[in-house]
């Protein structure tokens, strides 16, 4: 079977198309025919070499997030069968509870080989079927992207009807969180730099947009917008550049769901955090049992995630590429036919 592979973790060059055997089964684990793949700025890191999360294997298949179609199940597998179609979980050993210290040894496409191939191998309690409405190329985007912002919002936000999210940027886990956020009947504001990615995301149900190129203090933007008051969560995906003006932005008792570090790390005043009584939380995506109430969630509204571009499986350094240039909207696919 064709995958592609990391050499040597030196950028996206270092990506490249290798013949590796077939995977085999075990007891309770599944071969899955992927179908597509999406993108997440961690895989960006990865190809880098600068995943913050420690050194990656020798010639690691990348990417975490794929869907695709169960060809053989193992000894005592029970959850799912040959021809149901699945997604991968980003963790392969998070079923449910709290993670624990082994958790991240179980992600994708960092502590195992990921999704970027033609068949893989995963666990039985890793995978979860994928909503009937959607698209191989549509489900891949949701393991980590859409996980993410579930779990910010409604698994640590407590997400409720007439609460005020802030997203940062228009990236995936951004645009996801504008929608579940909507879902619940929330209102969105976002921030961006463009004004045409401010514009969809307005069609998409955002109430207010932010230009931070012209409103710097955008966290004072935010509070004009609310009378003052703040508002309820923030989906805080900058980290040094904006996780001050994310507390600046919140209520009193608001909540960061401190998801990325785009601009780099930050030093914190805690200060801040305890004149707000704010609650700041670190997310790591998700787990399965989360996963599949996600997905129960978009199936019942119908819910579509938004594709920037697909690309070819041969191109794939291409679709890495477009993902680097940061003028996408939403997720970048890469579809393997």
């Amino acid at each position: 079977m064709k995958a592609y592979q990391i050499t040597s973790p030196s950028g996206i060059d270092s990506l490249t198309i290798a013949d590796r055997p077939m995977p085999q089964l075990g007891a309770r684990q599944v071969v899955v025919r992927v179908k597509a793949c999406s993108l997440n700025y961690r895989d960006l890191m990865v190809v880098r070499g600068a995943y913050a999360r420690g050194p990656v294997p020798s010639n690691l298949v990348p990417l975490s997030d794929g869907a695709g179609d169960v060809i053989a199940a193992g000894p005592g597998t029970t959850r799912v069968k040959p021809g149901d179609r699945v997604a991968g979980c980003f963790f392969q050993r998070w079923y449910g509870g709290n993670a624990d210290a082994d958790t991240n040894k179980s992600a994708l496409g960092g502590s195992l080989d990921g999704m970027l191939a033609e068949y893989v191998l995963l666990e039985e309690e890793g995978v979860v079927t994928i909503p009937e409405h959607l698209s191989y190329d549509e489900a891949s985007t949701l393991p980590c992207a859409a996980l993410t912002a579930w779990n910010a919002l409604v698994e640590h936000g407590r997400l409720a009807a007439g609460q005020t999210v802030l997203v940062q940027g228009t990236g995936g886990v951004s645009i996801f969180a504008l929608q579940f956020a909507r879902l619940f009947g929330a209102r969105v504001i976002a921030t961006s730099s463009s004004d045409v990615k401010l514009a969809r995301a307005k069609t998409l149900g955002a109430a207010d947009g932010i230009n931070y190129k012209r409103r710097a203090d955008w966290d004072a933007a935010a509070l004009e917008l609310t009378g003052g008051r703040g508002v309820d969560q923030v989906i805080e995906v900058g980290g040094a550049g904006t996780f001050a003006r994310s507390l600046n932005a919140i209520r009193t008792g608001g909540k960061i769901s401190l998801i990325g570090l785009l601009s780099g790390a930050a030093e914190i005043n805690p200060m801040p955090i305890l004149r707000k009584l704010a609650s700041v939380h670190g997310i790591f995506v998700g787990s399965t049992q989360m996963f599949e109430a996600m997905n129960r969630a978009i199936s019942l509204a119908g819910l579509r995630p938004v594709i920037d571009k697909v690309f070819p499986f041969t191109d794939a350094k291409a679709a890495y590429r477009h993902l680097e240039s940061g003028s996408h909207y939403g997720k970048v696919v890469i579809s393997i036919p």
